[in-house]
């Protein structure tokens, strides 16, 4: 979720954490210590890397799963996690065809599992599995395509894959602050104000600018790519990172809660935080596999 969508953690006042919406002195300590345990994985064994992929994607079924609950939604938590982790493992290991088989398949284990408690509900249940199913572990496994650009078995501390994904974080974070600090200084037009009424038009302003000065500077510097590439890659990456924050933000009205969880301080849930990153990922892998790897 980007800034100029943030809202205070349950039970504050607009007076507690004023435009920003956030207590800042939880959120950046929150985000600090996943950002060193990220480079630190990436540093020193990408599969540990794979390790903090397959948790992440545990804790935002879990999420998911109890948003849905408040509207009577019971998705089968056990086979996504389950399978969302095999997903990972596969991406990673054996690539984008085997990513979609065991998608297909996994889809197929939860429908023939909900198939246990009987004709009610199964149709809502079930849809709301495969979208979850989609929504997170197929859209997370992308992360581990890029990470296997540089060989799922290679121990190059700094390959193809270790410099893909910092560069999609880096831009994805770039149009976070970008997004903050325009929202903050300059916000005035909403962009969609009963979806998300901090988010405005001068925050995706901000998100722009700053993606694609990221984007073009690590493609060009990390990847050595072109700049144009960069270029395309910032303007993607700030149009989906708001598309995914937006629907984000769509879910828990639609649920009626105001956060996933609360398991990061500052940030209230994991999903929170993801999903602008579930969003930018598969076209940044598919931007970089196709035009600079």
């Amino acid at each position: 979720m980007t800034p100029t969508d943030a809202h205070a953690p349950s039970g504050a006042t607009k007076k507690d954490y004023g435009r920003a919406g956030r207590n800042l002195p939880a959120a950046v300590g929150s985000a600090v210590v996943l950002l060193v345990a990220i480079a630190a994985s990436l540093a020193f064994w990408k599969p540990a890397f794979m390790l903090i992929v397959a948790a992440a994607v545990v804790v935002a079924v879990w999420e998911l799963q109890r948003g849905l609950a408040t509207a009577g939604i019971d998705i089968p938590e056990q086979p996504l996690m389950v399978g969302g982790i095999g997903m990972v493992v596969v991406a990673y290991f054996w690539g984008a065809p085997a990513l979609v088989t065991a998608t297909a398949v996994t889809a197929l284990v939860i429908m023939l599992w909900l198939l246990r408690r009987g004709v009610d509900g199964y149709v809502k249940n079930a849809t709301a599995a495969v979208f979850t199913l989609v929504y997170v572990p197929f859209l997370g496994s992308f992360v581990a395509l890029m990470l296997a650009e540089g060989g799922a078995t290679g121990f190059e501390r700094f390959d193809d894959g270790v410099r893909g994904i910092l560069v999609f974080i880096v831009v994805t974070i770039a149009s976070d602050i970008g997004g903050y600090v325009a929202g903050v200084l300059f916000g005035r037009h909403p962009m969609a104000p009963v979806i998300s009424p901090k988010k405005s038009w001068e925050g995706f302003a901000g998100s722009l600018l700053a993606c694609v000065g990221a984007g073009v500077g690590l493609v060009v510097w990390l990847l050595d790519g072109p700049w144009w590439v960069g270029l395309a890659l910032g303007l993607i990456a700030a149009v989906m990172a708001t598309l995914g924050d937006l629907c984000e933000s769509v879910i828990k009205r639609d649920l009626g809660i105001k956060d996933m969880s609360q398991v990061i301080p500052g940030h209230g849930g994991l999903m929170d935080r993801l999903d602008s990153l579930l969003a930018t990922i598969a076209p940044v892998w598919l931007l970089l596999h196709y035009l600079v790897f």
